[in-house]
């Protein structure tokens, strides 16, 4: 296992691990053994973060902090780092206890999108930021190419429309909440009074909040 889990490492980051110990502790979540991904997950964010925030600072030259801080911000998500999870390949690597696995984490956004950041932490304190930096922009290139112009967040242009139609500004609430700790699900409702509602689900309150508010803005026209 380990050998075959190293040779992955080596295709898919492009790099040879020097401490392959980083790497599996990268891929490992709390319900196999105590020391997991956790760590890692916190670094490696922060080496996406710096990567993505450079890169974007150097492809936009005449961009505002605002309009960076979008594209940023819809570049670094949970959701995005669990695509490229899917695309790498990772769902076999991951090492997860019984209970977890049978609850379906191999799955969950949540999971594969922290354990992207912690192989991104992993391959940062084994070959340096140059390294790590390579692999970001290798996976992320075809989505910064596709980024045309700055997102506006759902939530930013719920409250613009409701601004707008001289409304109050939307309401959010949670109205579910589903599915085992590291995994769960938020349902959440967002409704402008006067204007309509709608809901939406996430794995976080933050994620099922931007869906609900681009379901509405969808609605509203």
């Amino acid at each position: 296992m380990s050998d075959d889990f190293a040779r992955w490492i080596e295709d898919t980051l492009g790099a040879q691990p020097g401490n392959l110990s980083l790497y599996e502790r990268a891929a490992t979540h709390s319900s196999r053994e105590e020391d997991n991904y956790e760590r890692l997950e916190f670094l490696g964010d922060r080496v996406l973060g710096l990567v993505v925030a450079r890169w974007l600072y150097e492809r936009h030259p005449d961009e505002p902090e605002g309009k960076l801080s979008w594209r940023l911000n819809a570049l670094v998500t949970g959701t995005v780092c669990a695509e490229i999870g899917r695309e790498i390949g990772l769902r076999p690597h991951l090492r997860l206890g019984k209970q977890a696995r049978e609850d379906g984490a191999a799955d969950s956004d949540n999971v594969l999108g922290d354990v992207v950041e912690a192989l991104i932490g992993a391959l940062y304190l084994d070959h340096g930021f140059d390294v790590a930096e390579q692999f970001v922009r290798a996976r992320w290139e075809g989505r910064i190419d596709h980024q045309l112009r700055a997102p506006q967040h759902p939530k930013s242009a719920l409250q613009e429309w409701a601004a707008a139609h001289r409304r109050k500004p939307p309401s959010y609430s949670v109205t579910a909440r589903e599915g085992p700790q590291h995994n769960p699900r938020f349902t959440v409702t967002v409704s402008i009074k006067g204007a309509g509602e709608a809901s939406a689900e996430g794995t976080s309150k933050q994620e099922a909040e931007t869906a609900a508010a681009k379901a509405l803005l969808e609605q509203l026209g």
